[in-house]
């Protein structure tokens, strides 16, 4: 039986040795040979009181994707031009992605679709400023769906043209909210499962948001994947979708670094698929999270399984299709640190790819104690007071 990393797990139907084994050989490479890129994306979603805690108030939410960005690139300046936003607890999970990145060497690509601002770092602007963060999905109008399919043909056209294995990641406030939507709207009951970067998921509050945009879009009863975005999406999954379907079609592995919005790009994907060309398709594509993520739990609804696990068992039930995602072994019980140490009592759990750089960092040979060391380092060059 082949080994994960310390403390790495593995979930889905996929999670056999074999499989197992032939994600080894996609991914224990040189860090090198990896494309990297992060989609930055805006969803006015986020501006709901209490759907979101990627910011304490709606306004600072608008600029949340921005500042993760410069931390993930950047590290911690002295002067940033987008700074972090107050949250309840915690630091962002991009602290967590620029060290794992910068261990790795990684030179990632950035992909800028629907911001409330334009970037003041590097990136590729994939549409016009003009376009803005789509609509809050309780309206049923999120985005046209011609913006849907040129964001669509666009990073397909970027995926086709990657040369190495690839690594998605994203940063979208709002962003599970939309995901639930997405999933709901494929007839898959998930709303009891998708968390949310708030400690305590406020599932009712999504749940009526998601019904209530679905009733408004008044879409088909097997509706096509450009019309569900369209209607209650956000720029963030077309431009993923697109990525996604490229590459593969460029026969590169891929590895989706994150949980639920991971999975509803996963689903969107699929139905784009004929059934023959599925599990072809399959065998190149795994999920990287983090453990937090992972192992959250709804004693309510979940039962012995996290909320993940069940998540991925409606997907696959729902599209008979077999996933495999992977967590990493990153914990921060034994940090010196209180603001990493808010992570193991809830308060936020995945972002900005973190779990899958981490998970990469791991098969590279980096150690659990190495990326606490320094993720610790780093809160120290910061200034950012942490008590112990």
């Amino acid at each position: 039986m082949i080994s994960l990393p310390a403390g790495c797990k593995a979930y889905g139907s996929r999670a056999t040795n074999q499989d197992i084994r032939d994600w080894f050989s996609n991914w224990t490479i040189d860090s090198n040979n990896i494309q990297l890129i992060l989609v930055l994306a805006g969803t006015k979603t986020s501006e709901i009181d209490g759907i979101s805690a990627a910011g304490l108030t709606p306004i600072s939410r608008r600029y949340t994707a921005l500042a993760d960005a410069e931390l993930f690139l950047n590290g911690f300046k002295n002067e940033p031009k987008w700074p972090l936003p107050a949250l309840p607890a915690g630091i962002s999970p991009a602290l967590i992605s620029h060290v794992a990145a910068k261990l790795l060497r990684l030179d990632p690509l950035i992909i800028s679709a629907g911001l409330f601002e334009r970037p003041t770092f590097p990136h590729l602007l994939i549409e016009e400023d003009s376009f803005g963060p789509s609509n809050c999905i309780s309206q049923g109008k999120s985005m046209k769906k011609s913006r849907v399919n040129n964001l669509l043909s666009k990073s397909m056209l970027i995926g086709k043209d990657i040369k190495k294995p690839l690594v998605i990641t994203e940063c979208v406030p709002g962003g599970t909210t939309t995901a639930q939507a997405i999933l709901t709207g494929l007839g898959i009951p998930v709303g009891d499962f998708i968390g949310s970067s708030v400690i305590e998921p406020p599932l009712e509050l999504k749940k009526n948001i998601v019904q209530e945009g679905l009733n408004a879009a008044q879409l088909e009863e097997s509706p096509l994947p450009e019309d569900l975005m369209a209607a209650v999406g956000d720029p963030f999954q077309p431009v993923a979708v697109g990525l996604l379907l490229g590459a593969r079609e460029a026969e590169q592995p891929v590895l989706l670094g994150g949980g639920s919005q991971m999975l509803a790009i996963l689903a969107l994907a699929i139905t784009f698929l004929k059934p023959e060309k599925r599990l072809h398709f399959l065998r190149g594509v795994s999920i990287g999270t983090t453990a937090w993520l992972a192992e959250e739990t709804n004693a309510k609804f979940t039962g012995s399984n996290s909320s993940f696990v069940n998540l991925i068992r409606l997907v696959e039930n729902h599209l008979n299709i077999e996933i495999l995602a992977i967590s990493s072994g990153l914990r921060f019980h034994e940090s010196t640190k209180k603001v990493l140490r808010d992570y193991e009592i809830g308060y936020i759990k995945e972002g900005v790819g973190a779990g899958a750089l981490v998970l990469l960092s791991q098969l590279n040979g980096v150690s659990c104690r190495e990326l606490v060391d320094n993720c610790e380092k780093l809160i120290d060059q910061s200034g950012i007071k942490s008590e112990n």
